[in-house]
């Protein structure tokens, strides 16, 4: 039997079991950890210590173990822990930002067991100092400052000359996650960049909603705040929220913007430690512009007392340097550039832009830049290429005055490509040609092809312009004599361009030719035009003729149809006169009709109607329509019979006629009047000096729908009436109702005297109508 064997089994069950290596491991891990952040934390008070037993120091002029034990008697007199006594007498000595700021923290992130605010503001300072790197600071912001108000991360950034971030600093960011936002390159959109471009702190209240992407967790709030110093900014200080945090009030902003100012002591370290061997000298700055074609300023940094960013100094003016206003060297050199050039810090914005490249030595450059300057107190404007660059704590401004040559040469080459033109010399003598670019494009050859000389012009142009191009030459080189010519191109590709040539010969004194000077012109566009245009003019030529034709028959077959007058009609006791005025101008001769007639059945057919339209469709749609309600009269059916029946023949038996009417019917022996109408006018009534319209009767317009009825009525006429059937064309006035209209033709009826022609010539020419339409009026009198 083996050991294992004789082992009681009971007491084998109730030892514990050995812990795994892995997890004794990680409990040493955790333990070392917290006494790591506990040496930290003593570190950071003692530090917060050793600066108040300085304060101490100066203040009663005794050793440093005699204010130790001051520090102590005194801080157990006050009642308060000498931790917090320190931070008292660092805050009474200091009077600064941070600590305007500590008195501002929000209460609420202030537990009762907690230390003062006071305490932990100058235990996050004295930490920072006495950190010596970005990392140690960036836990100590987070442990001491940021914590209690519920952030749970801290990345502090550096920013390049180029704009880019690199991580210097994190806490409560994995290390996995901090290696993957290590660099940040230029051009990426992320909280800290906005904070650096704008130069001032940047509040997201949710950087998920945000698109923004940064280091840490996805949601929450988010602030980012610049951390600069000496008016440089040196890189960011970005605090992370687990949830969405609205704005926040300015307290806890300057709160955080003296945590910024605190991180950007330790950046300036860092950067300079990362520098220092490549920090060009401001010797060698100067040789760099000295070395320039362009005039170039070496600038350095002018500060108030304060530590704020006034002006900056003209270290060196190079020898290129030439003032934009004419002044020597020596008025620029040593002078401060607001001194020197007062504007730049209100026009053009050029203080501004040099502030902002030293602030963030991001490089400034622009090919036209407008520079104003006072001459004699007038402001002077020139424009020039600008260039603004920092190289460690200096800067190099340079720029170039356009040239007025170049700018009128690229005008120019501007104008050329606008109109096509391309310019040429050839030289008599040796045989050189000069093209600009556009007339290798107007040949369809490529720029480095050789030019074509202008005695084989007629070679590459079409055969029936060769004789106008032979004697365009001739002009030239016989005669001497500018010319000018137009002929069609054969380019090697096979394309036909329209081409105008212009040219002048350039003459010594003795009359001998030295050179041909002219340009090209591509004038395809312009002849495709005129092409276009004139065959445009035909076709309006002979539409116009057209119309007019047309007018011409319309007037014609209205005039056949319609006469102006015809007899008055005496029957069975009644008179009926008619006028019709057709319109004076052809191209609106309309559709108007009347019509007087006695039918076999002894009634008395009285109609008048108006076709939509004008011209010779009016015309003929007239025609059919009266002619058609003439036929239909003989059936003897009653006026809204026949309205039902024309409107049949409207719609179904015509080309897309519409038109209005009123049809009446007399009937001699009773004296009654049965009328209808299809969306026309009324008649109006004349009786004992009053004048009326006839009831508005039911019935739509012919050739609308294919079935529809009309409503009849009936009307008892008495000895002496009158009645009136028109078209609109009577009375309708543009900007006038047409209820207004009817109201003053009833005035005007109601006045009437004289007989019943007189009446209605009464009316035509009284009529105050400017619709320039027919006017169709048709008049009865009961005797």
């Amino acid at each position: 039997m083996t050991e294992s064997d004789t082992r009681d089994p009971a007491s084998a069950t109730d030892r514990p079991a050995p812990e795994p290596a892995l997890h004794r491991l990680a409990i040493t891990v955790e333990r070392l950890r917290r006494e790591i952040r506990q040496a930290q934390a003593t570190a950071d008070g003692r530090a917060l210590l050793e600066l108040a037993k300085g304060v101490l120091v100066e203040r009663l002029g005794c050793g440093p173990a005699h204010a130790a034990r001051q520090l102590d008697a005194l801080a157990e007199k006050a009642g308060v822990t000498p931790l917090e006594l320190a931070a008292e007498l660092v805050d009474q000595a200091a009077q600064d930002e941070v600590s305007a700021a500590a008195g501002e923290f929000l209460q609420r992130a202030v537990t009762p067991d907690a230390p003062s605010v006071t305490v932990r503001l100058r235990t996050a300072e004295s930490g920072l100092l006495a950190a010596g790197d970005t990392q140690r600071v960036a836990q100590s912001v987070l442990e001491h400052a940021l914590a209690p108000l519920g952030a749970t991360a801290v990345a502090i950034w550096s920013a390049g000359a180029d704009m880019s971030l690199s991580l210097l600093g994190f806490a409560g960011i994995g290390p996995q996650e901090a290696e993957r936002w290590r660099y940040v390159p230029p051009g990426v959109a992320t909280p800290a960049r906005r904070a650096l471009v704008e130069r001032q702190a940047v509040w997201i209240e949710d950087l998920g909603r945000s698109g923004l992407p940064s280091i840490g967790a996805r949601d929450g709030g988010r602030m980012a705040i610049p951390a600069g110093s000496s008016g440089r900014l040196l890189g960011v200080l970005e605090v992370c929220w687990p949830q969405p945090l609205a704005p926040q009030p300015p307290r806890i902003r300057r709160q955080l913007e003296a945590l910024a100012e605190l991180c950007a002591h330790t950046l300036e370290s860092d950067v300079a430690a990362t520098l220092a061997p490549d920090r060009p000298a401001v010797a060698d700055l100067v040789r760099l512009a000295d070395g320039l074609f362009d005039p170039a300023l070496v600038l350095l940094p002018r500060f108030d007392d304060d530590g704020a960013l006034t002006d900056f100094h003209i270290h060196h003016v190079n020898t290129c340097f030439v003032d934009p206003v004419g002044r020597p060297r020596s008025l620029i050199h040593g002078a401060s550039l607001l001194e020197v050039y007062p504007l730049a810090a209100s026009e053009g914005r050029l203080f501004e832009r040099i502030e902002h490249v030293f602030a963030t030595g991001e490089s400034f450059r622009a090919d036209r830049v407008a520079l104003t300057e006072l001459v004699d107190q007038v402001p002077l404007t020139v424009s020039a290429a600008l260039s603004i660059s920092r190289h460690g704590d200096m800067l190099l401004l340079v720029w170039r005055v356009e040239d007025e040559t170049v700018r009128l040469a690229a005008l120019l080459q501007h104008a050329q490509r606008l109109g096509r033109v391309g310019g040429f010399e050839e030289n008599a003598v040796t045989g050189e040609i000069i093209w600009s670019r556009q007339i290798f494009a107007l040949y369809g050859l490529t720029p480095d092809a050789d030019p074509i000389p202008l005695s084989r012009l007629p070679q590459h142009a079409h055969a029936d312009d060769a004789d106008a191009v032979r004697r365009f030459l001739r002009t030239l080189f016989r005669y001497g004599n500018p010319a000018s010519t137009a002929f069609r191109l054969i380019r090697p590709d096979s394309v036909t361009r329209h081409i105008r040539v212009i040219a002048e010969p350039v003459l010594d004194a003795a009359g001998q030719l030295l050179a041909i000077r002219g340009a090209y012109q591509d004038i395809s566009s312009q002849h495709w035009t005129e092409v276009a245009l004139s065959a445009t003019r035909d076709q309006l030529t002979h539409t116009e003729q057209h119309a007019a034709e047309q007018s011409r028959l319309a007037r014609q077959l209205q005039q056949a149809i319609m006469p102006a007058t015809q007899p008055s009609i005496d029957a069975f006791g009644l008179r009926i006169a008619v006028r019709y005025r057709p319109t004076e101008q052809d191209h609106l001769v309309g559709g108007d009709w009347y019509d007087a007639v006695v039918l076999p059945s002894k009634q008395i057919l009285v109609s008048v109607g108006d076709i939509t339209g004008h011209g010779i469709t009016a015309a003929t749609g007239m025609v059919v329509l009266r002619n058609a309600l003439r036929g239909l009269a003989a059936t003897g059916s009653g006026p809204g019979q026949l309205l039902m029946w024309l409107n049949l023949v409207a719609h179904h038996l015509t080309d897309a006629i519409y038109a209005t009417a009123v049809c009446g019917l007399y009937n001699p022996q009773t004296r009654v009047l049965r009328w209808a109408r299809a969306g026309h006018l009324p008649p109006i009534l004349i009786r004992d000096g009053r004048a009326r319209t006839l009831p508005l009767l039911d019935g739509i317009i012919l050739g609308a729908l294919a079935e529809t009825t009309y409503e009849e009525a009936e009307l008892q006429l008495e000895p002496g009436d009158t009645l009136l059937f028109y078209t609109d064309g009577l009375i309708e006035r543009r900007g006038r109702l047409l209820d207004e209209c009817e109201q003053r033709l009833l005035a005007v009826s109601a006045q009437f005297t004289g007989s019943l022609e007189d009446r209605l010539d009464a009316l035509l020419d009284g009529s105050d109508a400017d619709t320039d339409d027919d006017t169709c009026v048709v008049g009865i009198q009961v005797g």
